[in-house]
């Protein structure tokens, strides 16, 4: 017969081993959650809804939040490993202690600049013209301003930015005559274009960003990861990044396809609009570093008009993801 000590010493080791496998096995079926965002910023991603990328050892599932800053306070409460973010904003998490790193570029330049006013024909035109931008504080905002200070208009005083409308009722505003001139980006330019058809396109927002000085497409969407997520599961982010790039690549090959499955994932788009949309709206996966001087180059312009909305400075070296 064994002793008290000895009983309760063999208890203790078996109980060690049943909750130590369990724990074993709870970190096996760990899970994810990549988070995407409703709208435009989503649509790439879109195949991933139906196909969740697969990893050893973690279960992976795919949620739209309604907005960026949804996704902001995730990233910030420690909850979101992976999802995607304006690109400023990802800056600006960094900038603020937390360990953030872009792992990779998802949507690029994608503005239009529409009027149906006769008298607006090229940018310099707008001198004296009331503007609805779409975005204050964000991408369309600063890009936009560093054009028009190329073409030597002071954007706070030559003419009158507006920032009132979201992003559906500035489309909506153009096809009912009611406002004459807008800055918007896909799909609801396409909207705008298909709901009026004396719309037309002042210039080319993109090729006039790098006119005014910016290297390449300026990025719009980037696929954010937690660092100590990345850094103790790289397979998982690596198969999460072959996910993401080929739903990117059938989102483009397959329009219409797309839009039925944004539709049914109520992304708050219609199918018909994503498919209109999408050979315009410059859908990409350009990993971090290739895609640095490009967000370096964006970031600038951020610098130029609100040095804080990026935390004051360009991003460290560890704010663009390389994988071991």
């Amino acid at each position: 017969m064994m002793s008290p000590m000895k009983c309760s010493f063999v208890r203790l080791t078996v109980l060690s081993i049943l909750f130590g496998g369990a724990a074993g096995f709870l970190a096996a079926q760990s899970s994810v959650t990549i988070y995407s965002i409703k709208g435009p910023s989503g649509v790439g991603m879109i195949r991933l809804f139906e196909q969740p990328p697969q990893a050893p050892g973690i279960t992976m599932k795919v949620e739209a939040l309604a907005q960026a800053d949804l996704m902001a306070a995730r990233f910030i409460a420690g909850d979101a490993k992976v999802g995607i973010l304006p690109a400023n904003v990802a800056a600006k998490l960094a900038a603020s202690g937390k360990n953030v790193q872009v792992a990779a570029v998802l949507g690029t330049g994608m503005l239009s600049l529409l009027t149906s006013d006769p008298g607006v024909q090229r940018i310099e035109d707008l001198k004296g013209k009331p503007v609805e931008v779409a975005g204050q504080g964000a991408t369309p905002d600063y890009v936009f301003r560093r054009i028009l200070r190329s073409k030597g208009l002071n954007p706070d005083k030559d003419l009158s930015l507006g920032y009132a409308l979201a992003y559906p009722e500035i489309a909506q505003s153009l096809i009912a005559g009611r406002i004459s001139t807008a800055l918007l980006p896909e799909p609801f330019a396409t909207m705008a274009r298909s709901g009026k058809a004396g719309l037309k396109l002042v210039s080319d927002i993109q090729a006039e960003w790098v006119k005014a000085g910016g290297n390449g497409n300026y990025p719009m969407t980037v696929l954010v990861v937690d660092g100590n997520f990345a850094a103790s599961n790289p397979q998982a982010v690596r198969a999460i990044l072959e996910a993401v790039k080929a739903s990117i690549a059938w989102v483009i090959s397959h329009p219409a396809e797309a839009g039925e499955l944004v539709e049914k994932h109520q992304l708050g788009l219609r199918a018909a609009v994503v498919q209109a949309a999408i050979p315009r709206s410059n859908y990409v996966f350009i990993p971090a570093q290739e895609a640095r001087p490009a967000l370096e180059s964006l970031f600038r312009a951020f610098l130029e008009f609100a040095p804080v909305s990026i935390g004051g400075a360009l991003p460290a070296d560890s704010f663009y993801l390389t994988l071991k």
